[in-house]
């Protein structure tokens, strides 16, 4: 999905949960790391994460749509969009958006060691040396479950 057809989805969304028009842009952005989208109060603009997308499915990003249109129309009908507003609620759930984004998927270590003694593992970013540290648990030695090497 390219931006074109996610604003073509988002102003389908709006006319047909919302009954009003989506007039701005929505756009994908992948800067986006721990929030499913986030609304711009002075752009009105809309940015989705494109994880949301591609590590979860069709119905998380029509969630997190939702949940970005109801910040959308509230503010523009003159109404505080945050979260904790009985106003925010209510249309969330009487449209079905999802209140929270779920995590995205963590593929950041590339390393990961198991202690033979204890079998405490460890995730790392970076490789370590296992003849000079050990596990923090019972000090057994550290063994290369798997990594990019």
């Amino acid at each position: 999905m390219n931006n074109e057809q996610l604003q073509k989805l988002v102003e389908d969304i709006s006319l047909k949960y919302f009954a009003r028009p989506f007039t701005h842009r929505a756009y994908f952005n992948s800067r986006l790391r721990t929030t499913g989208g986030r609304y711009h109060v002075k752009t009105h603009d809309i940015d989705i994460n494109p994880k949301m997308l591609t590590e979860h499915s069709m119905e998380v990003l029509v969630g997190v749509i939702k949940h970005e249109l109801c910040h959308y129309h509230l503010h523009l009908a003159g109404y505080s969009g945050k979260h904790n507003t009985i106003a925010f609620k209510k249309m969330l759930k009487s449209v079905g958006g999802s209140r929270y984004a779920p995590a995205p998927v963590d593929n950041r270590y590339s390393w990961e060691y198991i202690c033979s003694q204890c079998g405490q593992v460890y995730k790392r970013k970076r490789k370590i040396n296992t003849r000079k540290y050990v596990c923090g648990k019972c000090r057994g030695k550290l063994k290369l479950r798997y990594g990019d090497d």
